[in-house]
């Protein structure tokens, strides 16, 4: 669950006659998270609503539900100062709701994205009590499996707790998770996860391990451009070395050794950040390491010295344990070497909820409005009009341009803020009842935007209450490969109601692919409708001058 630095107004619904909403203060793809009153106890407590699954068929859904459920009791079993702490799940329309404990402070991630990094040392301190809050959960027989900065909390006090067990594994338990899913964040997934193997405690460590790579390098070390092209370098591919780390830089190595085998142990890992969060170079984490960076001079002979079979996951290698591996060196991140055409994100987070291979967070957040756009571009055949709004008229009163810092532009109405959901933008007066969302995806999949569309229509035709109400082929900026899809459905939680969305697709000269897309309440899509056409009448793709 990542959260916020931005709250929600609260509507002050009142829940099992005693926790009174407040503002949200955290979000992600399986819910919220409101801070609330306690009226019989008088503290503060933060409450997580589920608001996952809206489209998804009613045996997801009661999936959902029942590894909410299962945060609960796996987050009870652990008692550790570290672990957040679970007060009460209640049910309210028709949905389970956990209410914790209240921890006055940013995730990780949001610390990290404010200051851009953490310093190593202070990383290394976080990662110890995070290390100290999973041994616990270990020691109760319950594997996170969902370790990622956005889920460690860091307490305004100097306390760090860990959080969001809702898809931990608990000793005994009969699993909830269906076979071929994966389930938790994909680029903080262990390779034996995304492999289909069981996970264990070694697994928590290597997600820790990504963890604490984000917060001192300030990105993720195997986050690529689609949840297929990531899943795929978790298992083959060696992150970028760690160049900020400092001292951390060892430890954070060996926690991603491909094997598990391969990888310390929870109190091989505690002294190795102890000693770096003291400033010391780990001596112990050195035999971890598979690699040692050498200069430019040095590559060619070092890498005729390779077996043929060098890929740590490979049975030649696994359960070497602490045996170094030949040397060579860091090649550039793997991200700005992918090729075209491997997976992207509008089409392939759709596609992984599709073949089942992700659940949770991953999932449901390309399932619900918020996505929608991304995921929504489907339809039917036509000869749509066409448009080429090259010479925009003078800017309508109650409209300003906005120059995004993603190097678009484009006309917003007044009041209108600028929000993020993954790598969208989004402009809204309401926190998305009312919305414009910009999608861009340099890589595309698919041919041209109306075949995109076909394939998506397939989906949200068996996900969700879906109307099309047209879907046509046209010219919009000169652009042939375009396609405007327009339809309804009926939305049952965030903004319940008939609502209604259109969406503007089409490709550069460069290939890329871009949606504008608004969506609203039916009652109010006259407006929104106006509104759209002068979206894509003002628009400006990056790198376009002003006309």
């Amino acid at each position: 669950m990542e959260h916020s630095q931005g709250t929600e107004t609260g509507t002050g619904l009142l829940l099992a006659g005693r926790y009174r909403l407040g503002e949200t203060i955290g979000r992600g793809g399986m819910g919220k998270v409101w801070r609330a009153h306690d009226e019989v106890l008088h503290r503060v407590v933060a409450v997580k609503e589920l608001t996952a699954g809206r489209f998804v068929a009613e045996a997801d859904r009661l999936v959902l539900h029942a590894r909410t459920q299962k945060e609960a009791r796996a987050a009870a079993r652990i008692t550790h100062p570290g672990v957040v702490t679970v007060h009460d799940v209640l049910e309210h329309d028709d949905r389970p709701w956990i209410v914790m404990q209240y921890v006055d402070g940013p995730s990780l991630a949001d610390a990290a994205k404010e200051a851009g990094t953490i310093e190593p040392r202070e990383a290394a301190r976080i990662g110890l009590h995070v290390l100290g809050a999973l041994r616990a959960a270990h020691a109760a027989g319950v594997l996170h499996r969902d370790v990622k900065p956005g889920n460690v909390l860091l307490a305004r006090d100097g306390r760090v707790l860990l959080t969001d067990f809702g898809i931990a594994a608990i000793e005994g338990d009969s699993t909830i998770t269906r076979t071929g899913e994966l389930v938790g964040s994909i680029d903080y997934l262990a390779p034996e996860r995304v492999r289909g193997g069981d996970p264990g405690p070694a697994s928590d460590l290597w997600s820790l391990g990504a963890t604490l790579y984000t917060a001192v390098e300030g990105t993720s070390p195997f986050r690529r451009t689609s949840p297929i092209s990531t899943m795929q370098a978790v298992v083959t591919e060696e992150p970028t070395h760690p160049a900020k780390a400092g001292a951390l830089a060892s430890v954070i190595v060996a926690l991603l050794r491909k094997d598990p085998a391969g990888r310390p142990g929870a109190d091989e890992a505690e002294r190795m950040l102890l000693d770096a969060m003291e400033g010391r170079t780990p001596q112990a984490a050195q035999a971890y390491v598979p690699t040692q960076r050498v200069g430019p001079e040095e590559l060619t002979s070092a890498t005729a010295q390779l077996p043929a079979a060098s890929d740590p996951t490979s049975s030649s290698t696994a359960g070497r344990g602490p045996t170094a591996t030949p040397i060579s060196t860091p090649a550039p991140h793997p991200a700005r070497l992918e090729p075209k055409g491997r997976g992207r994100w509008r089409t392939a987070v759709l596609a992984a909820v599709l073949a089942g291979l992700i659940a949770g967070g991953a999932v449901f957040a390309a399932m619900n409005d918020s996505s929608g756009a991304q995921s929504g571009d489907t339809g039917g055949r036509g000869t749509g009009p066409t448009v080429t709004e090259r010479t925009p008229p003078a800017v309508p009163a109650g409209w300003h341009r906005v120059d995004d810092e993603k190097g678009f532009s484009l006309l917003v109405p007044d009041g209108w803020k600028r929000q993020t959901d993954g790598d969208n933008v989004d402009y809204t007066p309401d926190n998305g009842k009312h919305r414009i969302r910009i999608s861009i995806d340099p890589t595309p999949d698919f041919e041209n935007p109306y075949v995109h569309a076909l394939d998506l229509e397939k989906t949200l035709k068996k996900r969700m209450k879906y109307q099309r109400i047209k879907l046509n082929q046209n010219t919009y900026r000169d652009q042939v490969r375009s396609a405007r899809w327009e339809f309804t459905w009926y939305e049952k939680q965030e903004f319940p109601g008939p609502r209604h969305a259109i969406d503007q697709m089409y490709f550069g000269d460069d290939g890329t692919e871009y949606a504008l897309y608004m969506s609203s309440p039916e009652s109010s899509w006259e407006t929104t409708r106006q509104q759209f056409d002068v979206v894509v009448q003002h628009w400006r793709a990056p790198g376009e001058q002003s006309g």
